[in-house]
């Protein structure tokens, strides 16, 4: 079973989210920060990540950047509300930084979730012919 780690400070946001990734039968942790996160991450990996970026303690941008070092090969989702510069500067940063999507809040939970299964799917088997 593929693991999710969901991160956002909002419990509501965040609750909406494991019960959606549940649902489609995906095992989830969340986190209210990144320094959690990150700490969950190392004590037992995930396969994708979805990150709020505004919020306390360790901002999304920053976690974004952290789990790009320790594993480069996780999936980064990146969501975001606003904050000063409204959503759209903030995700093209996570973009930036390596986030493999970017949603603005509130999230079509269908399309979310639609992403999420095609991060996840295997790689398609490449066939060889010998000649």
């Amino acid at each position: 079973m593929k693991r999710i780690l969901i991160v956002d400070d909002d419990y509501l946001v965040r609750g909406m989210l494991e019960r959606l990734m549940r649902k489609a039968c995906y095992d989830v942790e969340t986190a209210e920060d990144g320094n959690r996160a990150l700490k969950l991450h190392r004590d037992n990996p995930v396969d994708l990540v979805i990150t709020d970026i505004i919020m306390p303690e360790k901002e999304g941008l920053e976690t974004i950047t952290e789990f790009r070092k320790s594993s480069s090969g996780l999936k980064i989702i990146a969501i975001s509300g606003g904050g000063r510069i409204g959503p759209a500067g903030y995700l093209k940063m996570a973009k930036m930084l390596g986030a493999d999507r970017t949603f603005a809040k509130p999230v079509d939970t269908a399309q979310l979730l639609s992403t999420v299964e095609e991060l996840l799917a295997p790689p398609p088997v490449r066939s060889t012919s010998v000649s």
